[in-house]
């Protein structure tokens, strides 16, 4: 399935946040946070020092939501649109068609990121598409993998560990 450009962009957006909680930890400063908020096209309040301890805390449950199947992921989608008290509604700005957001841009980032991963899950859920979501093949990461590749032959989680594997497999033939 092909999802829509916000829904794709925000499951990326907590995918790349719950691997930012690996060793090492690149979620650490506010410049950090205001990196993320830019790098992902939120919209709103600017983060503040107040935003980054309340962000770092969704880190876990972003990770458990990816990494759940499709029937343990139902219960935790409901659970954040409740205690959310989502409202969805149709917006457009910067360039962007019209698209949902399902919470005020006034509301703190990290409820924000988890409506918004919370509504792109939505698509994954119905569209029964958890193959997208892996863990790294690095032996030693952990992290998750978000695959939007059409041959779906996306391994690691990031550059550096794409890098590792490629030294690693370089090592090996030469040896």
């Amino acid at each position: 399935m092909t999802f829509a450009n916000d829904t794709a962009e925000a499951l990326e957006a907590g995918v790349y946040l719950s691997n930012s909680e690996l060793d090492p930890d690149t979620l650490t400063s506010l410049d950090h946070l205001i990196e993320f908020f830019d790098r992902f096209g939120y919209t709103g309040r600017r983060p503040t020092a107040a935003d980054l301890a309340p962000v770092r805390a969704i880190r876990t449950p972003l990770r458990t939501l990816f990494t759940a199947t499709r029937e343990d992921a139902v219960p935790l989608v409901n659970a954040i649109l409740e205690r959310q008290h989502v409202i969805p509604r149709l917006v457009r700005h910067g360039g962007l068609d019209w698209h949902i957001h399902a919470t005020s841009d006034d509301q703190p980032l990290d409820e924000r990121i988890l409506v918004d991963t919370a509504m792109a899950m939505i698509d994954v859920i119905r569209a029964d598409d958890f193959e997208r979501f892996s863990r790294c093949a690095m032996e030693d990461c952990g992290g998750v993998v978000f695959d939007l590749s059409r041959n779906r032959s996306r391994k690691y989680c990031s550059i550096t560990c794409t890098n590792r594997a490629a030294q690693a497999a370089h090592r090996a033939r030469q040896g």
